[in-house]
């Protein structure tokens, strides 16, 4: 077995026993809530029609770094908070695990944006709310879709991945769990 592979598995190793043990992980409300700020501000910047997706969101679902890594088996873990005009209402985890085609590491930046009160309702009402399984989400990475805007909006929850570092194929957020964290 080569030194790199080596490597890679001990790292998806320790990963995945830092995820499944929480405590490690866990940042302070602080720490998530200037994460966010940042990560909001990278948004607005990198999307010329954030601030409209902004206005027409019930809430966002603010993750500003999930980190992935997988070499067959995959985990993912983030924390994030959940923010309704403009404020801090909620903090969440997320985690996923998968197996298939997969090999690497990366980062990634999502916001989930609920353009539906209903849909919101129904999140924060769950324990435990799954993507693809509890509510419908439409995934846009930023970049991507230069003619997504506002006016094309039909799903109640809208999910942006952005910020991607390193290499990772594999991009979904079906089977990512959120689950409510008190911070």
């Amino acid at each position: 077995m080569s030194r790199s592979i080596l490597k890679l598995l001990t790292t998806l190793m320790l990963f995945v026993g830092l995820a499944y043990n929480g405590h490690a992980l866990a940042a302070s409300k602080t720490e998530i809530d200037i994460e966010v700020s940042a990560a909001l501000k990278r948004f607005k910047n990198d999307v010329p029609t954030a601030d409209e997706y902004i206005k027409i969101s019930k809430g966002m679902l603010v993750f500003p770094s999930i980190f992935k890594a997988g070499f067959g088996i995959g985990g993912e873990y983030g924390e994030g908070a959940l923010m309704i005009n403009g404020k801090t209402v909620e903090y969440y985890s997320t985690a996923a695990a998968s197996i298939g085609f997969q090999l690497g590491a990366q980062s990634k930046t999502v916001i989930l944006m609920f353009v539906d009160k209903n849909a919101l309702a129904k999140f924060r009402k769950s324990d435990g709310w799954e993507a693809g399984v509890d509510g419908s989400v439409a995934l846009v990475e930023i970049g991507a879709a230069t003619t997504f805007d506002t006016s094309t909006v039909k799903d109640p929850i809208i999910a942006f991945v952005f910020n991607n570092k390193g290499l990772m194929y594999n991009l979904s957020l079906e089977g990512s769990k959120y689950t409510k964290i008190n911070r």
